[in-house]
């Protein structure tokens, strides 16, 4: 079993930055990508960011240029470095760890852009 903790969600203003972070723990193998998704309220829970265990990023085009994502393999923890938030970045924001045919979920945390 692996779990997943996030933190550093919380009230920012437009043009701010947040970084998230997401921790694992548990039985975490060498090959796993790591992922960022947020789901506001009445919307699906769509992809933001994933890295690979070597590296390799995708980006929603909306946050292209503004988010970055990172991860040090030593804590088994990625990071959302997010700049120039929008209000359309408020929402839940989960960290996902797949591993082979698994998958998991952190609880989520909110970021909320507003002034």
């Amino acid at each position: 079993q692996v779990q997943l903790v996030e933190s550093g969600g919380g009230l920012v203003q437009p043009g701010g930055s947040l970084r998230l972070s997401c921790a694992a723990s548990g039985r975490i193998g060498k090959t796993y990508v790591m992922e960022w998704y947020r789901q506001a309220p009445g919307t699906d829970r769509n992809l933001v960011a994933a890295i690979s265990s070597g590296g390799s990023t995708n980006y929603a085009d909306s946050v292209k240029g503004r988010f970055a994502i990172s991860r040090d393999n030593t804590k088994n923890t990625v990071y959302l470095q997010m700049n120039s938030l929008k209000p359309e970045d408020t929402a839940f924001y989960y960290c996902r760890l797949g591993q082979g045919y698994d998958a998991y979920w952190g609880q989520g945390t909110q970021v909320t852009v507003s002034s």
